[in-house]
């Protein structure tokens, strides 16, 4: 199987267990989830799915040497994620800055009701070890640590938006090597360079007003299309499509909906208004403080660069919004 990535380029994935593992129902759905959520409304052109996502954390780690059993956890890390992505945190009410979202919270039994078991077992491979992150830190790790997940999202969602280029990108992962199972950047002038990166990404998408308007707005749709039994949690675990298409069959006779469909595809002017609001939300933030070699001493930026370190204090801080719609 030939697989061009828009970052690591062509790769040619031979191997049975993973061969059958991307073409998997599992795997093969996210292709119809939207990475970020429900973003053309409020980002147009920058829409990609939640496989190739998947694909990419399963080509970093293949670059850098991991394990098959690393690239396979890479690989089905995101199976678990619902229609949208990240909204259904709000659905299910799951508190935005706790470390783990829903779709980690039900990874493990989601994934034991797949076809990823047989797949695993098949080829002698053990479910519960490829399910523990603990054997895997170069694919996850704690923040402000980086790993292959965040490294991927971070360099994908960039290029896409066009906060980085290509070249850019490249640049970040030629610097990076792997040692003792750590990600360590070679040089602490490009460790401060993807900080920086990171910390505008995180400032001005991940954490945006617009985008966490998008995530609420999303969440409310389908929060009260399921209150009026428009749809049902299995339809969670299909697609995007999927799911607009069954609830739109209900939008000419309810107003309510009508209303919700039209703030979460941005046609209803919204503001940040701390004295009068319809909805609070606190949004997770995120930064990283990466390790680097300086000077023949290894350590985080900010311990090189310690003005830093109130700047990534504050920064794991979750926003906080208020929302006022205009109708």
């Amino acid at each position: 199987m030939q697989y061009i990535d828009r970052i690591y380029g062509q790769f040619e994935i031979t191997e049975p267990v993973l061969l059958e593992l991307i073409n998997c129902p599992a795997m093969q759905r996210l292709k119809g989830i939207d990475q970020v959520g429900y973003v053309e409304p409020f980002l147009a052109g920058t829409g990609h799915s939640r496989f190739e996502h998947s694909m990419g954390v399963f080509l970093l780690l293949r670059r850098f040497g991991a394990t098959l059993e690393e690239q396979i956890a890479g690989l089905i890390h995101d199976v678990s994620h619902s229609v949208f992505s990240h909204c259904i945190d709000f659905l299910f009410e799951t508190k935005q800055t706790a470390e783990k979202s829903y779709q980690d919270n039900i990874f493990s039994v989601f994934v034991k009701n797949t076809d990823i078991p047989d797949i695993l077992q098949k080829h002698g491979l053990d479910i519960e070890y490829i399910l523990d992150d603990k054997n895997f830190p170069l694919k996850e790790t704690a923040l402000p640590d980086i790993c292959a997940d965040r490294l991927d999202y971070s360099l994908r969602d960039g290029i896409i938006y066009g906060a980085i280029t290509l070249v850019e990108a490249q640049n970040f992962l030629d610097n990076l090597v792997i040692e003792e199972n750590r990600w360590i950047f070679k040089d602490l002038d490009i460790a401060k360079r993807y900080f920086d990166y990171y910390f505008l990404l995180n400032n001005k998408y991940f954490t945006s007003f617009s985008l966490t308007v998008m995530f609420l707005t999303v969440s409310e749709y389908l929060k009260y299309a399921w209150s009026k039994k428009y749809i049902t949690r299995d339809d969670l675990y299909t697609t995007d499509a999927e799911v607009l298409k069954k609830i739109s069959t209900h939008l000419s006779e309810d107003k309510k909906l009508n209303l919700l469909f039209d703030r979460m595809n941005n046609k209803i002017k919204f503001k940040n208004d701390l004295d009068n609001y319809d909805f609070y939300r606190d949004v997770k933030s995120r930064m990283i403080d990466p390790l680097c070699w300086h000077k023949g001493k290894l350590g985080r930026v900010t311990d090189f660069i310690p003005e830093l370190k109130e700047l990534v204090k504050n920064g794991l801080k979750p926003k906080e919004y208020f929302i006022k719609f205009e109708r």
